[in-house]
């Protein structure tokens, strides 16, 4: 992902999700992300990244486990867990970083 620092660059909160196919976990956090996404709109950019296919950023950011989930606004980190958040749990999170 040849723009990933144009993309943290927003001045809204971005949501990064490092995940793999094969992680389960990661299975169960994809369609929380998507009801995420459905309530905030555009106040929020979500954009999921595939550990597998890019190796590098997740080397750069140090991702050891998926689901990891970062939070970039300005260019910045945030916030960062791993490990399945739930709905409430993210929106009210990304809303504190508005």
């Amino acid at each position: 992902m040849s723009n990933f620092s144009e993309i943290i660059n927003q001045d809204k909160p971005v949501l990064v999700d490092f995940f793999a196919e094969w992680c389960g976990p990661c299975k169960m956090q994809s369609p929380i992300l998507k009801d995420v996404k459905e309530e905030l709109q555009d106040q929020v950019s979500i954009i999921k990244i595939d550990v597998d296919k890019n190796q590098s950023i997740a080397t750069k950011f140090q991702v050891r486990g998926v689901p990891t989930l970062m939070i970039f606004k300005n260019g910045k980190q945030l916030w960062r867990q791993s490990g399945v958040l739930q709905k409430n749990d993210l929106i009210s999170l990304l809303q504190s970083y508005k």
